[in-house]
């Protein structure tokens, strides 16, 4: 099971998967050109939101279809520090097959 870890620094923000840091997926969409972002609806948490989906699903147009309401409902709510796991995420999505 993966593990996903967002934090603020000193030096800004910090995500990575299994200790290794998330690849924000601008191949799939680029919705900031400002990395990532949390705590708030906009462009930078939208792009972690994408990044955490794809890596997660392993399919963009998977990812790109519930990247909105994932954004809304969990990267927006996310504190300084957070912590989701595969199974995490999969608890937040609708239904497999609306993915």
């Amino acid at each position: 099971m993966k593990r996903y870890v967002g934090d603020r620094t000193i030096d800004g923000v910090k995500v990575t998967v299994d200790e290794v840091p998330l690849n924000p997926r601008t191949d799939v969409a680029e919705y900031s050109k400002n990395g990532f972002e949390w705590s708030y609806e906009g462009p930078e948490p939208r792009q972690l939101a994408l990044a955490l989906l794809v890596d997660h699903l392993g399919e963009a147009e998977a990812a790109k279809r519930v990247v909105e309401p994932f954004m809304r409902n969990v990267v927006a709510n996310f504190g300084n520090e957070w912590e989701m796991t595969s199974a995490d995420i999969d608890a937040a999505l609708p239904a497999r097959g609306a993915a």
